[in-house]
């Protein structure tokens, strides 16, 4: 390869020749680069992100993806659209209830398969596993604000918050412990009905817990029947709907059957929106639509209403 000179001076003005090589030439040099292989390149296989289980939950309202921690703190309301998803019992008492106020009543209550139906044991003890519940309905005592109440929840996820002899006497159990200690009753109902697997017996539920209703209606103390998604069936058509104040959540399904059922059976279109609580508010079967986030605090309120009017004193 040929060489050229270059001449460098240098501090002492002496002139020093450098040699360089010179540039090849154009049609020798390399023009194109090696790229580097892509990882996972020799593999037909591609690994996809999963995401575990367990920390995002996604709105079937607005679609969006919620961290379960956020919708846990926001009482499992979609922090974006409002979607009212389903709480449990437990969560929904430690939401209203003053801390270490509440007194769990027949937490032991547990129901029996009277009439041996087909699998009813074993759905009994597979909801009790699950939810770690006895039954659906949770009763006790506690305070809201200033007021001791006695207050009754029921939960959906054991057996679709159905209406058994179990239910139906905690819950007579309950507003016969109101009568006697001149404590307002707030029941929280979600319920699919009656529970067909107890037959006439679950039937027989309704009237004995709208009996004690009447009895703490002639003490002249006040019952709130709060409705939530789902309330239907025997519950609607019982205690559910005998409420001196009748409150609901937003966009909750409310009635004594489907929509599916009575377009059935009366083969006739449904109006927009029927057994929708906003339906039923506009057409006054109930009061006030209240959000999940704001029941406590509209409790206290209407509490105080009641106890400036009635025998009830706050405790």
């Amino acid at each position: 390869m040929d060489t050229t000179q270059f001449l460098k001076k240098t501090i002492d003005g002496v002139t020093q020749i450098e040699p360089a090589l010179t540039p090849p030439s154009i049609a020798t040099a390399q023009t194109g680069f090696v790229k580097k292989p892509k990882l996972g390149a020799g593999s037909s296989k591609t690994r996809k992100r999963e995401i575990p289980e367990g920390l995002w939950t996604k709105c079937p309202s607005c679609e969006s993806m919620i961290f379960d921690k956020e919708l846990d703190e926001n009482l499992k309301v979609c922090p974006k659209c409002q979607h009212h998803f389903p709480i449990g019992s437990r969560e929904r008492v430690h939401s209203l209830v003053e801390t270490c106020t509440f007194e769990e009543m027949d937490a032991q209550m547990t129901s029996v398969d009277i009439l041996k139906f087909a699998a009813y044991k074993s759905k009994l003890d597979r909801d009790r596993k699950a939810t770690t519940l006895k039954d659906a309905v949770i009763t006790g005592v506690g305070k809201i604000g200033a007021h001791r109440v006695a207050l009754g929840v029921m939960d959906f996820s054991f057996m679709g918050g159905s209406m058994g002899s179990v239910v139906g006497e905690k819950l007579t159990r309950l507003i016969e412990r109101g009568t006697e200690g001149n404590w307002p009753v707030i029941i929280i109902s979600t319920s699919g009905g009656a529970r067909m697997q107890e037959g006439c017996i679950s039937l027989m539920q309704m009237a004995k817990t709208s009996g004690a209703l009447a009895y703490h209606a002639q003490r002249r103390l006040p019952y709130v029947s709060v409705l939530t998604n789902n309330s239907y069936g025997g519950v609607m058509a019982s205690y559910a709907a005998l409420g001196d104040l009748i409150l609901a959540e937003p966009e909750a399904m409310i009635g004594f059957a489907g929509p599916r059922v009575i377009k059935d059976t009366t083969h006739a279109e449904l109006p927009p929106g029927f057994q929708t609580s906003e339906f039923l508010l506009e057409h006054g079967l109930i009061d006030s639509i209240v959000p999940r986030k704001d029941l406590k605090e509209r409790l206290v309120k209407y509490l105080d209403f009641f106890a400036a009017g009635s025998r009830y004193r706050a405790a």
